[in-house]
């Protein structure tokens, strides 16, 4: 973000590699995340009434913390291993931010036992992750399409569906990224891809969990109201003060302008005695 707002685009190597150590961190605990979420889902649908004695304080907090510890803990082997590689080449990378593949092609080092590593690393932290949310999901649509109403299928189904939409985001283009880009093809689309999974994800998140919360839909429209209300209210008092200012008779203007300004008030005052009742 700095480097878009100032236009510098230098970095120091172990600003770099910190930049490289955040992101692998929070991209990788993502993975835990998401299996936490596809697991609360499979016991709200597949098991309603456990849910609440599974599902309570106590293990979201261990299930969040779990993520959090396990994934700092194979994000730093990975950083301690790249701050042993000596870097005497090309100084530039061709990436939007510190990426793993970049910082390696940039390296003088033999880089074969920090993929070995990585690849390692990844398959013990990611591959159990990756399998408890497809087997929640395999449990989740079997038990939707044994509900013999439609109206309750279509119900349990939404649910879950926005979280499967990110899974897939996610999952797919890390795919991409990392298992198929040493594909000629591909490797121009790495960097277009890699934000898919490092902006957008996080960036649906708080909309897609948040906005399936009825409080949450109501605040927001009333917001809304409130923020169209005030706009055309500074739009009928600028128009009144540039007819003013034109010389024009201000009784007039008063005249004209008044109703609209008489019809907000008259639905806002509605609203609070629909409220009321």
């Amino acid at each position: 973000m700095a480097s878009l707002l100032t236009g510098d685009r230098t970095i120091s190597f172990y600003v770099c590699v910190i930049q490289y150590n955040i992101f692998g961190f929070l991209a990788a605990t993502e993975c835990y995340l998401l299996a936490a979420m596809s697991y609360d889902r499979y016991l709200a649908i597949c098991k309603p009434l456990h849910y609440t004695i599974i599902m309570h304080g106590r293990f979201c907090l261990q299930l969040a913390a779990g993520s959090w510890v396990s994934r700092l803990l194979a994000s730093s082997i990975v950083t301690g291993m790249i701050l042993q590689l000596t870097f005497c080449g090309p100084s530039e990378i061709d990436h939007f931010f510190c990426n793993f593949n970049p910082l390696l092609n940039i390296s003088c080092s033999d880089t074969h036992l920090v993929e070995l590593l990585s690849s390692t690393l990844s398959f013990i932290f990611t591959l159990p992750p990756f399998l408890l949310t497809v087997t929640s999901y395999v449990c989740i649509i079997v038990a939707i399409l044994q509900i013999p109403s439609p109206t309750r299928r279509q119900k349990a189904f939404s649910t879950c569906s926005s979280h499967l939409i990110v899974v897939t985001i996610f999952y797919w283009t890390i795919t991409i990224v990392y298992v198929l880009s040493k594909n000629d093809t591909l490797r121009d689309l790495n960097k277009v891809f890699s934000l898919l999974y490092t902006v957008l994800t996080p960036l649906v998140n708080p909309l897609i969990y948040s906005l399936r919360n009825k409080e949450t839909k109501e605040a927001l429209r009333k917001a809304l109201g409130k923020f169209m209300d005030f706009r055309r209210i500074q739009a009928i008092q600028a128009n009144l003060c540039k007819i003013n200012q034109n010389g024009e008779n201000l009784d007039t203007s008063i005249a004209i302008w008044i109703a609209p300004l008489d019809g907000l008030l008259t639905h806002a005052r509605g609203k609070r005695s629909s409220s009321a009742e």
